[in-house]
Order: structure tokens, then C-alpha cells, then sequence
């Protein structure tokens, strides 16, 4: 451990944190004797900021670039101790024992018997036995080739690997950290810039201020915030630049990435983890990011990050290095001890060399010199007896700065971790919020983002709503003005079952909506920006008014064109069936969305289910027609309940004929003979049934047809409820599917 941080200096520290309040009564209670809670301390940074000048905004940007040393003792220390994490690999087929070469007695050699016994027992270890510490105010950068655990060793430390997976401890201040309250002291950075497209720079900052800023800070000190990180972060040129993507020119690399920060610290984290930040980053553009870095790092930060191969500016920017090999710790330090310590190794560094290039370039010929890691065993001894004369652990040494709840109760005073102070502080768990924000306002924050984000890409909603008015004029011309004789209402059943069936395929285009998202979700949930259920319920109500559109377009496009029945009343309900089955669509396809992750399966998928749909729907063959052993999926066709509930609407007046007399020929054999010889054959059926069937006769009603169908289980309002509940059914089940599959962990 590094000698500057001694425990003498410790005590400097403590009484400047102490004059950040003067002593006052608490309840009744001095200061000292009872410590504040985590929300008054907030409320106290507040109202100092209110009372002092107007420039004096909250979350003022300071430079602290003039300082020469960190604080003497950080108030923060991570320790991780004896990491050590392994996954099982993939089992490779073997032969059958007949197959295996046998000796003369016929027994299987040793060795194809020890090899037939690695190959389901093959564990691969990522990390090993990785000890280290980050502290505030530093930079620690993990750095290594590809495949060496630089990745592993991130998402261990920010708890994306499953504890029973994690082997060791990581302790901040010396407490082991809870999964809940990392959740919300920290924020996780990913190698890839996932961002909405057709937000500016300023909206997506201020997005994120409102998911994990507190509702109790007003709108203007959010914007203040968010002015501060632009600032900060060098983005004030493109703070009015759409963020873009392949068809839309937006912010350069560099900036897109100092976005995808910015959206995380945007509470002020007290611990930083970022995967890669520099990747695919022009020399120019990764310095840039790793100066901000260092700027929030000294703003009262842990920053860890990892690092392919910095240049040497940016090996000046960094407090701390690591460097792994094949999951085992060769070199753990400060950049400025780099050549000695492979001086004292016996390879020492030529002059005018650059020491990272050195130091990974030397770790590569010694991983290739022998396999499975044994040719860098050397050096990682090396390391162990390097640190212990050099640098000796004390366990205790962690514990000698504040506790762990002081430490977050002095940062939150300094108006860090905004989103964390809350009322209770009985627990170092119970002082920080889960989420920052109450459940509606998340709802009305993800609905507005959505809506901004669809409004600026119109051509996708034209897209479909030019497929539908096409689909609907072609209905139209194919199916003007139906009669209602034995060939209308034949083709009124094909045209009820095509419209509804075309409904459930236009829906088809929602699938790529949520895959779109998908890891901006996951990214966003897994530190607790919004829940899931609020998620859910906000892209629910987003979709709801362009569903009405597109239903009532159809509706208005084919039903007078056809020539349905009902009237005004009639085509309410239609239009009405119409959204329950784009509804129903939605959420079934958007369902289907949170379960398959590749588009290209997901539509054919999609299209063979509503192909089966169709199938049992009843209109090619009748419920009463089905086999029992597929009566089960009749039921849960989506498509059966609006094509019944059409038919009702259509066919459900009594009153109303559909065949007369002469016309029951229709669709027979028959059709082709005279009208004459039609009216003597009714006159001789007439005679043998004894009734009096005249060419006007009524033959067959609504309720016939319907009866006919196998129509006669549901009314048509009953149809309807039921297709809206089961687009809530789907919209449930979208939901547990976020929940059990986006824990965005390790196993």
C-alpha cells in the first residue's frame, strides 16, 4: 500500500470533512452525538447553494487539474482479495467405447481413457486468484491482451457475475458491498455506445437526469446538471447534434462515447466501471475520454476501467495499472514503477521504448512461449513477491479512513450520489433509494422519450400506415359492394378472414422495436434508472394511439367499400375489433420480442404462429370439425375471436334474409339451370315437405350462417374483451420475460 496515505494525514482529512457543517442540534441532539441523515445532508447542500450567489449552481464543474497529490487519506478505498472465477466449457462429442482403439486384451488405453474424461470435466478459469484496490481520486485501468480477463475483472467488480460463481470478497471502506447498494453508488459503462439515434446530445443527458435524478430537485437544477456534465465532458459544440446512426449523421466516435458516460454519472456515481472506453477511438478521441475520466475521478470518484493499449499521454492520465494474462494478475501497480519492475525481473526496458508496448509485448511471448499459461508463471510469482516486499497488504488498512456510511453521507454533503439520500439512515443499505424516482414518473418519462424518439423517424410510422391503407384499398376493390346472396356471404367470410388475418401480420413490424432496445434496457435497468414494470407499462401506452389510427384507417377504408351491415353502431364495433386485434398483434409480437433476440427468427416465427392461428381460426374448418386433440389451439388463436366477432357484427340480425327461394340453388350443381325450371323444382320441393316455398321465400338467416360457422359460443362484445385480454395477457408475460432475462449477469 502506497506510504502516502498514512494514518497521520488521516486526521487533517477528517477535520476538514468536519468544518463542511458546524455543529448544530439535531432533534434536540448535537451533531456529534447523533449524525444526520442522508436527506438532510442534501437539504442542507441545497439550501447553502440557494443562499449563495446566483453562479453558484449545483454540481459545479471543478477543476482540480492544479492539484499535485490526491487527498491524503480517500475516503473511499475498493479492495478486491482472491478473485477467482471459472466457467465450464463446451462438451465436444466422443465416440461410442466401441470405437476406441483397444489393446491386445481389450481394454481402452490410458490415455483415451484420461482423454474421454477431460472432455466432461473441462473447467476454463478467467480469473485467478486477482487481488487489488481502487481508490478515490485515481484512475485504475486494467489492461492485458484480448482473452486475458480484462472484461471478467470489470463485471466482477460491478457485480455482474453471480456470487456463487465469484470466488473471494470486494469490500469497500472494508464492508463487503451489497448488491442493492452497488446498484446505486456506482454505474457500469459498455464497450458498445448504446444510445437513441434521433435524441440530441441535451436530450439524451437530460433523459437520464430524469430517471436518476430525485423528483425533488427541480426542473431548472436537472438543467443546470446537465449544462455542468456538457461542460464537463467537452460536448458543449455538440450539445444541439442528434446522436445518429448509419442512415443519420450525428456526433463523431469520440463524442458518442463521452455520451455514454455522461448518461451514467449523471447522479455523480461514487464508483465508476467502464469496459473498454477508448475502443474503436481514434489517439485523439481516447485521450479526450480518458481526461474526463481523470476529471471525474478527482471530482470525488473511483474510476476503474479497462484498456487495450494506451498511448503514452494516456499512461500519464493514469494512477493505477493492472496487467492480466490469462486471468492471472503479472504486474500490479503505478505506471512510473513499470521499468523497474521489469528491470528487477531481468528485463529490463530499452530506452526511448514505450513501457506499455514493452510490458504487453513481453507478456505475449512469454503466454505463446508455453501452453495454458505456464510461460508467464514466472512473472506472476514474480508479482506476488514484488508486492509483499514493496507494497504489503494490511487488511486493516481500509478501516483506518471513514466508515462506510460516514464516507457516503461526507460525498452526498459535497452533492455527489444526488439520487441516493433518503430519510432513514439506520443501515449503510437503507441510505440510498433503490430507484430515485416514484414508478408514474418513470411511466411518463419513458413515454416521452419514445415519443420524441419516434416523432424525429415519421417514415417508420408511414411505412405502416401506407401498408394498411394499401392493404385496405385492395379489400376494397376486390370486395366492393358485396350482395347478400349465397356468393356474397361466401366471399363476406373470405374477406372477414383475410382482414383479420392481415391485421395480426402488419403487427409483424413491432418486433424490431424492443430488439432495438433491448440493451439500452438492460444497460439502464441494471443500475436501476427506471424499473421494469414501468418500462413495460410506458411502451403499453406509447403504442396505443398509433394503433387507434391505423385501425380506424382500416376501418374507414374497406367498411363502406364492402358494404357491411350495422350502420353507424356497426361500424364502431368494427373498428373497435379492428384495434383489439392490432392490439392483441402488438403485444403477442412484441411478447415474442422479449424472448428471441435476432430479428430474422423472430419474423419467421412470428409468421409461422399466425399462420397457425389462421388455421384453427375456424373459417377453414368449423370448431365442431376439429379434431379434439387440436381443439386446445382453436381456443387460443388469436385470430378466432375478432373473425367471430366480425361475423357476429355482419350476421347477428334475425331479421335479416340472405338466401330467398330460388337462390338456395345457388352454389350447386343447379346454379346453371333456367329460373324457370328453379321455380318448378321449389314447387316440387314444396309439395314433398309440405310447405309453401315461393321464389321470395326466406331459406336462410344471420343466425343460420352463424349457426352454420359453429358461430354460437361468444357474443360479439364477448369477442372484444377477449381479444383486449389477451394483448394484457402478452403485455404480462412481456413483462416476466424482462424480469427473469435481462439480469445482464454472468453465470
Amino acid at each position: 500500500m502506497s506510504n502516502k496515505y498514512s494514518p497521520m494525514k488521516k486526521i487533517g482529512f477528517m477535520n476538514r470533512e468536519m468544518e463542511l457543517e458546524p455543529p448544530a442540534k439535531i432533534n434536540g441532539h448535537h451533531k456529534d452525538t447523533i449524525s444526520p441523515t442522508l436527506g438532510e445532508l442534501l437539504k442542507r447542500v441545497e439550501d447553502a447553494q440557494n443562499n449563495g450567489t446566483p453562479n453558484n449552481q449545483e454540481h459545479r464543474v471543478i477543476n482540480l487539474d492544479h492539484l499535485d497529490q490526491p487527498r491524503s487519506v480517500p475516503p473511499f478505498v475498493l479492495s478486491f482479495n482472491n478473485l477467482t472465477y471459472s466457467v465450464k466449457t463446451s462438451r465436444k462429442l466422443t465416440l461410442p467405447s466401441c470405437f476406441h482403439r483397444k489393446d491386445t486384451l481389450g481394454v481402452v488405453t490410458n490415455g483415451e481413457t484420461h482423454h474421454h474424461q477431460r472432455k466432461f470435466s473441462n473447467m476454463k478459469t478467467l480469473l485467478n486468484d486477482i487481488s487489488g484496490e481502487a481508490r478515490e481520486g485515481e484512475v485504475l485501468a486494467v489492461l492485458g491482451a484480448s482473452g486475458s480477463g480484462k472484461s471478467t475483472l470489470i463485471d466482477a467488480l460491478a457485480n455482474r457475475i453471480a456470487k456463487d460463481s465469484l470466488k473471494g470478497n470486494i469490500t469497500l471502506n472494508g464492508e463487503v458491498l451489497e448488491s442493492r447498494l452497488l446498484k446505486v453508488i456506482s454505474a457500469y459503462v459498455m464497450q458498445d455506445d448504446l444510445l437513441f439515434p434521433m435524441l440530441t446530445v441535451e436530450e439524451t443527458l437530460m433523459f437520464s437526469a430524469e430517471f436518476r435524478l430525485p423528483r425533488s430537485l427541480s426542473k431548472s437544477k436537472k438543467k443546470a446538471r446537465v449544462q455542468a456534465l456538457i461542460d464537463q465532458l467537452g460536448l458543449r459544440n455538440a450539445a444541439k447534434t442528434v446522436i445518429g446512426d448509419e442512415g443519420h449523421r450525428g456526433v463523431s466516435g469520440g463524442e458518442r462515447r463521452r455520451v455514454s458516460i455522461g448518461i451514467d454519472i449523471i447522479h455523480d456515481p461514487i464508483i465508476l466501471f467502464l469496459d473498454e472506453p477508448t475502443s474503436g477511438l481514434d489517439s485523439t478521441s481516447a485521450f479526450m475520454v480518458v481526461k474526463v475520466l481523470q476529471r471525474i475521478a478527482q471530482s470525488g470518484s473511483i474510476v476503474v476501467m479497462s484498456i487495450h493499449q494506451p498511448s503514452s499521454r494516456i499512461l500519464g492520465l493514469l494512477d493505477r495499472l493492472i496487467f492480466l494474462s490469462r486471468g492471472q494478475t503479472v504486474y500490479s501497480g503505478s505506471p512510473a514503477n513499470i521499468p523497474r519492475y521489469f528491470s528487477e525481473f531481468g528485463n529490463p526496458i530499452p530506452e526511448n521504448e514505450n513501457r506499455i508496448e514493452f510490458a504487453l509485448d513481453f507478456i505475449r511471448e512469454l503466454e505463446q512461449s508455453a501452453p495454458n499459461g505456464g510461460g508467464t508463471k514466472p512473472l506472476v510469482e514474480f508479482n506476488k513477491s514484488w508486492q509483499n516486499k514493496h507494497y504489503p497488504r494490511n487488511l486493516e488498512s481500509d478501516r483506518l479512513g471513514l466508515s462506510l456510511k460516514d464516507a457516503i453521507s461526507a460525498s452526498i454533503s459535497r452533492g455527489k450520489l444526488v439520487s441516493g439520500a433518503t430519510n432513514d439512515a439506520s443501515s449503510t443499505a437503507s441510505t440510498v433509494t433503490t430507484f430515485a424516482n416514484p414508478f408514474w414518473n418513470e411511466v411518463i418519462v419513458l413515454s416521452e422519450r419514445s415519443m420524441k424518439n419516434s416523432r424525429r423517424m415519421p417514415e417508420l410510422f408511414g411505412m405502416r400506415l401506407g401498408a394498411v391503407l394499401v392493404t385496405g384499398f385492395i379489400l376494397a376493390t376486390m370486395f366492393w359492394q358485396l350482395d347478400s346472396s349465397p356468393r356474397g356471404i361466401k366471399e363476406r367470410l373470405g374477406f372477414f378472414a383475410f382482414a383479420m388475418s392481415t391485421t395480426f401480420y402488419t403487427c409483424a413490424d413491432a418486433l424490431p422495436v424492443f430488439l432495438q432496445e433491448r440493451y439500452i434496457f438492460m444497460r439502464e435497468t441494471a443500475y436501476n434508472a427506471y424499473r421494469r414494470s414501468s418500462y413495460v407499462l410506458s411502451h403499453s401506452l406509447v403504442v396505443i394511439p398509433s394503433l387507434a389510427f391505423l385501425s380506424f384507417a382500416f376501418a374507414a377504408t374497406t367498411f363502406w367499400a364492402v358494404g357491411l351491415a350495422g350502420g353507424s353502431s356497426g361500424f364502431f364495433f368494427y373498428f373497435g375489433i379492428i384495434f383489439a386485434a392490432f392490439w392483441a398483434g402488438s403485444s403477442f409480437v412484441t411478447f415474442l420480442s422479449g424472448i428471441l433476440s435476432h430479428v430474422m427468427v423472430g419474423y419467421t416465427v412470428v409468421v409461422a404462429v399466425l399462420a397457425y392461428f389462421l388455421l384453427f381460426s375456424g373459417f377453414f374448418i368449423n370448431r365442431d370439425r376439429i379434431p379434439p386433440y387440436w381443439i386446445w389451439f382453436h381456443y387460443m388463436s388469436l385470430v378466432k375471436y375478432p373473425f367471430e366477432g366480425v361475423l357476429q357484427n355482419e350476421f347477428n340480425d334475425p331479421t335479416k334474409c340472405f338466401v330467398r327461394g330460388v337462390q338456395m340453388f345457388d352454389n350447386t350443381p343447379l346454379s346453371i339451370a333456367s329460373n324457370q325450371m328453379k321455380v318448378n323444382l321449389l314447387k316440387t320441393v314444396s309439395n314433398s315437405l309440405g310447405l309453401a316455398i315461393t321464389p321470395t321465400t326466406c331459406v336462410t338467416t344471420g343466425t343460420d350462417i352463424l349457426r352454420d360457422q359453429g358461430v354460437t359460443d361468444l357474443s360479439k362484445w364477448g369477442c372484444l374483451w377477449i381479444t383486449i385480454g389477451w394483448g394484457f395477457f402478452f403485455r404480462i408475460l412481456f413483462y416476466f420475460c424482462l424480469l427473469w432475462g435481462s439480469k445482464n449477469k454472468r453465470s
